[in-house]
């Protein structure tokens, strides 16, 4: 199978992932893993049951309102499991040993952070930690929103000062986007840590593109499969800023702020539609769907890299427990 293009044909599962920082997490069927590489040079694997499904309530399972309330989740679980991961490649030599700045040895002595740190510990840490995993997620949100959404209003809205017409600065808002997009995640692929994740997320897809073409799950397999897949994250978020792109097209320029709340109001609408368009690119292969995966392929040259076999084999270790029993369990 060609490295340069996503599989074609043949078995399409439902399993999907996501790179960790030296790791890989797999959402199966009823059960989700995430496996690290570890300090120590051995693999560390966690497993956890899932409501997905059949057993998923319906607003996972009904088309056009699944989408919205799986990205939320999706994202509030990928940034548990990244945190986790992080956590994992700390050592208590590497704890006990560290030196803390004098802000951090202020810090530490302010009653707040005792407070904290002693809720951390106490029974009641796991759900202080989910509550700070959901408030940094609602966060980065709303900076995404604000970055992709009102500064390209706010950018092109300053063309109508000139006396351009509405559809020019409907381009120019469309064309900032993109460049934001492909710019923000060229610049992070420079980055050594960021490089190495994407390495990992090459390996996440290729580990399914083997488990898709029935091939045993071995290295010498896996490295022989494409880095590029249909249902990606990255495909997804590039189809919603590219149905923002369309939407906007039918949006007034009266006002920027106006043009920003309206664009609020559709982005369930565009995660949605971005959703269900991701499902039928993972699901069939046809002319329609390779066109609507393109773009997203295209972004996946610089979000993927080829891994090493030792990112391979953790790759491997996160999808194994995912895979169902019955394989028809996993059919669309």
């Amino acid at each position: 199978m060609s490295k340069n293009k996503p599989s074609e044909g043949g078995f399409k599962s439902k399993i999907g992932g996501q790179a960790l920082i030296e790791g890989v997490m797999m959402r199966g069927i009823d059960l989700s893993a995430m496996a690290c590489r570890m300090p120590d040079g051995t693999i560390d694997v966690e497993t956890w049951s899932i409501r997905n499904g059949k057993s998923a309530p319906w607003y996972l399972k009904t088309p056009f309102i699944r989408g919205c309330f799986n990205f939320v989740i999706s994202l509030v679980d990928g940034m548990k499991c990244t945190m986790r991961s992080a956590e994992k490649q700390m050592t208590d030599e590497e704890d006990d040993d560290e030196e803390l700045s004098p802000f951090e040895e202020w810090l530490s002595k302010t009653k707040a952070y005792q407070k904290l740190e002693a809720k951390l510990e106490g029974e009641n840490g796991k759900a202080v930690m989910n509550t700070i995993m959901v408030v940094v997620c609602i966060i980065t949100m709303v900076i995404s929103v604000c970055a992709f959404k009102f500064f390209p209003a706010l950018l092109s809205g300053l063309l109508g000062r000139l006396g351009a017409p509405d559809w020019t600065k409907t381009v120019s808002e469309g064309i900032i986007k993109i460049v934001l997009l492909v710019g923000y995640m060229w610049l992070i692929s420079h980055m050594k840590e960021i490089h190495r994740t994407f390495m990992y997320h090459g390996a996440e897809h290729k580990t399914i593109a083997c488990y898709e073409a029935g091939l045993e799950l071995t290295v010498e397999n896996v490295r022989k499969q494409t880095r590029f897949h249909p249902r990606c994250g990255t495909s997804f978020i590039f189809l919603v800023v590219l149905l923002s792109i369309a939407i906007g097209m039918f949006l007034p320029w009266d006002n920027v702020f106006a043009r920003f709340g309206l664009q609020l109001l559709m982005l369930p609408v565009e995660a949605s539609v971005g959703y269900e368009l991701i499902k039928l690119a993972g699901r069939y292969d046809n002319a329609f769907t390779k066109i609507i995966s393109a773009p997203g392929i295209g972004l996946q040259h610089i979000t993927t890299c080829e891994p090493d076999d030792s990112q391979i084999e953790v790759a491997i270790a996160a999808l194994k427990p995912c895979i169902p029993a019955d394989k028809n369990d996993d059919k669309w």
